[in-house]
């Protein structure tokens, strides 16, 4: 009996070994990505069996049930990985992250309504773990307005223009539309097609000379003498002109190009204070003869253009007096100035008719 009783204690442990041992295995099946296998695990909880089984998640991932559950034999485990979608819906670009691996599915999975959309790949395409980029354009109501007439359709276009097209209206020469022809065409909007003629018009426009004047000691206050005329330039300007649906535009200015530079006109300003007086040639009705010769306007000009001025001078007389220019464009009081000078040489004789009015 004490050669027995070591040997019973020696059996009695190791089938208590085994049934823990057994209780501790767990047969569950695991769906990775869609591929499932059937294996024994002695992990506790979901988290275990992924790291036993190197499977790495994401936080893109989806694991069913989740990482912290408790594992019992015949549990399901399924991973399903996340999938970058570069996604273009309408014109707004985002990136999104699918389980799915068809397109179609991702779509569904997105709340994204195919029907009657654009796709740029196949619906049934599958997509890997690397992502996949697609472009999703739609269906929309647009009404189209041309010519008098309002077209309703459907359309999953990328452009205004092509909506516009498919409405059964070719845009033709300037023509263009309400909206951008190449923006995106938006649910419920209205298109009007505007007819556009266009043409061009050259108009030449004067450009005005400047004046640049100078101070001139030998001539008289008030007097200015013009040394060079000046004289305009030319500018070609062009214009587009237009007509919207038979309504005729406001020209626009496109082009302007300088065809002839204006010359500047230089003028002479006189400085030189006014004598006083001329000995002998005072106290006369110098006012009275300027009305008689001239009426009084010291720019007149007799019809024949020889004889101007207060006291109708001509241009040798008035130069031989010191006078620079033509006499009426002097002032008054230099003119009357280079009257009396003239009368102390001649007397009244310059002028036969009404010289006798200095008298009076």
């Amino acid at each position: 009996m004490s050669r027995l009783l070591p040997q019973a204690l020696v059996v009695a442990f190791l089938a208590g070994g085994t049934t823990a041992f057994v209780a501790k295995d767990k047969a569950v099946e695991l769906t990775v990505d869609g591929s499932s296998r059937s294996l024994h695990t002695f992990a506790d909880d979901v988290g275990d069996l992924l790291a036993q089984q190197d499977v790495p998640v994401g936080e893109h991932d989806v694991v069913a049930p989740g990482l912290g559950t408790r594992l019992e034999s015949g549990d399901e485990v399924v991973v399903r990985y996340g999938r970058p979608m570069y996604l273009t819906i309408d014109g707004h670009r985002r990136q999104v992250w699918t389980t799915a691996h068809t397109v179609d599915g991702a779509l569904r999975q997105l709340g994204v309504r195919a029907q009657g959309a654009y796709l740029s790949t196949p619906a049934s395409r599958r997509i890997g773990r690397e992502g996949l980029t697609l472009d999703v354009r739609t269906e929309r109501v647009v009404t189209v307005m041309a010519d008098g007439h309002t077209r309703t359709i459907r359309t999953n276009a990328k452009t205004v223009r092509q909506a516009v097209e498919q409405a059964g209206v070719t845009l033709r020469g300037q023509d263009t539309t309400s909206v951008r022809p190449g923006s995106f065409p938006r649910e419920g909007q209205t298109v009007t097609v505007l007819r556009v003629v266009g043409s061009r018009e050259n108009r030449e426009v004067p450009i005005p000379f400047r004046v640049r004047r100078t101070s001139d000691s030998s001539l008289f206050k008030g007097t200015e003498v013009v040394v060079r005329a000046g004289r305009p330039g030319t500018r070609r300007v062009t214009y587009a002109l237009r007509t919207v649906n038979g309504v005729r535009q406001k020209p626009q200015r496109i082009r302007s190009r300088v065809l002839r530079r204006p010359r500047a006109q230089l003028v002479r300003v006189g400085t030189r204070r006014h004598p006083g007086s001329v000995w002998g040639a005072e106290g006369l009705n110098w006012r009275g003869l300027a009305s008689c010769e001239s009426g009084g306007r010291s720019r007149a000009v007799d019809p024949s253009g020889t004889y101007g001025g207060l006291y109708q001078f001509d241009r040798h007389t008035w130069r031989s007096l010191g006078g620079s220019g033509r006499p009426q464009d002097a002032p008054a009081a230099e003119q009357t100035y280079r009257a009396k000078r003239l009368f102390v040489r001649r007397g009244a004789s310059p002028w036969p008719h009404c010289g006798r009015r200095l008298f009076r």
